[in-house]
C-alpha cells in the first residue's frame, strides 16, 4: 500500500470541505470528546466530500462508526488498539493505521499487522501533552528498518522546512495538524505543503 506524503488531520468535515478541494489526497478525521451522533454525521459529511475529490478518507478511533458508515480506513491510538476488535475491523475490510512512541508501542502495533505505523513525535509538537520527548530523525530511520515494507509516518512539529528530512530518514508521509490549521492562511499553507510533497509523490 502506497500512502500519499501528504496526509493532513482535522477535526471537522468543515475543514475538509475548505482544504480537500485544494488537491489533498490523504485526510484523517480526528474528532474529540463528541456524541456519537456528532461524530457520525462529521463522518458522513466528510465520506462525501472525499469521494467527490479522490481523497482517501481515515476515521480516527471510531471503528465502529467507521465499520457502520462503510469507511475503509481507520486510525487507532494504543489505548483505542487495547480495546478494538480487529477481527472486526478486517472483516469489515478497513484499512488499519496504528500510532507509536517508543519501542514496546512499536511491538504491540506491528502484531497487530497494520496497513501503517506512525511514529511521534518527530518534532516538539503544541497539539497535546504527551509523556514521550520528540523522537528526532534518528529514531525515524530506526523505525524505517523495524516496519520493513510497512508505510511510516511521520507526525508531531512538522512544517513544509522540515518535510525533506523526514523523507530522507525513511517516512513515506508527513502528518500535520497545527501548522495549517492554526496558520493565518490555512489554504496557502495547505498549497505550499502540497508543492513541497510533490516531490515525494
Amino acid at each position: 500500500m502506497k500512502l500519499d506524503p501528504f496526509y493532513l488531520i482535522v477535526d471537522s468535515a468543515a475543514w475538509i470541505e475548505r482544504l480537500v478541494p485544494l488537491g489533498v489526497k490523504l485526510v484523517q478525521l480526528r474528532i474529540k470528546d463528541r456524541g456519537d451522533e456528532d461524530i457520525r454525521s462529521e463522518i458522513r459529511a466528510a465520506k462525501a466530500i472525499c469521494a467527490a475529490q479522490g481523497c482517501q478518507l481515515i476515521v480516527n478511533d471510531y471503528w465502529r462508526l467507521a465499520i457502520e458508515e462503510g469507511c475503509d480506513f481507520v486510525h487507532l491510538g494504543q489505548e483505542d488498539l487495547a480495546e478494538a476488535d480487529l477481527a472486526a475491523i478486517r472483516v469489515a475490510g478497513l484499512k488499519l493505521g496504528l500510532s507509536t512512541h517508543d519501542e514496546e508501542e512499536l511491538e504491540t502495533a506491528l502484531a497487530a499487522e497494520p496497513d501503517y505505523v506512525a511514529l511521534g513525535p518527530i518534532y516538539p509538537t503544541i497539539l497535546k501533552k504527551m509523556k514521550w520527548a520528540p523522537q528526532g530523525l534518528d529514531r525515524l530511520s530506526a523505525w524505517r528498518k523495524r516496519v520493513g515494507p510497512l508505510p511510516l509516518v511521520a507526525i508531531g512539529g512538522l512544517n513544509p522546512e522540515r518535510i525533506d528530512g523526514v523523507f530522507a530518514h525513511g517516512a513515506d508521509s508527513a502528518a500535520v495538524v497545527t501548522d495549517i490549521t492554526l496558520n493565518a492562511d490555512p489554504k496557502g499553507r495547505t498549497r505550499e505543503w502540497l508543492r513541497k510533497t510533490e516531490a515525494w509523490r
